[in-house]
């Protein structure tokens, strides 16, 4: 019986570190020589001076994607473009806006949160006219 209950635990953490394994840590896609960072956050997480000069609503029900774009650690002027799906297949419209900073260049777009559940981000970046599509899955949690 013990034997069965030792199996048992090791198994389920064994399937939690698959599990963990199966989410990209580093959020990044990599296409030849060019590197597209991603993460997705709830806009409560910005500072209230920050939202307010990128134009950002910080709100318990609304989540940011930010997307900067990468050759050789040099930041590159992409076009951004994508769109968030739940699992019933509605699909939000992302609306990137370019960000640029001194050394840096990223794009941000907001989309609601209404619910913790699974989405489904795809993405598309295109430079120099070649477009490179990744997609990725992300479990949203509205704010407190």
């Amino acid at each position: 019986m013990l034997r069965s209950v030792v199996f048992l635990v090791a198994a389920c953490f064994g399937v939690t570190a698959m599990a963990a394994d199966a989410i990209k840590g580093e959020r990044q896609e990599v296409f030849g020589d060019i590197t597209v960072h991603y993460n997705t956050f709830n806009s409560t997480y910005i500072q209230p001076n920050v939202a307010r000069s990128v134009e950002l609503v910080r709100s318990k029900n609304q989540g940011v994607i930010n997307v900067s774009v990468v050759k050789a650690d040099t930041p590159l002027v992409a076009q951004v473009s994508g769109n968030v799906k739940d699992l019933t297949g509605k699909s939000v419209t992302l609306n990137f806006k370019q960000i640029t900073e001194q050394g840096a260049v990223y794009y941000l777009a907001q989309y609601p949160v209404p619910q913790a559940e699974n989405r489904v981000f795809d993405i598309t970046v295109t430079i120099g006219g070649d477009a490179h599509t990744f997609s990725f899955n992300q479990e949203l949690f509205p704010g407190e």
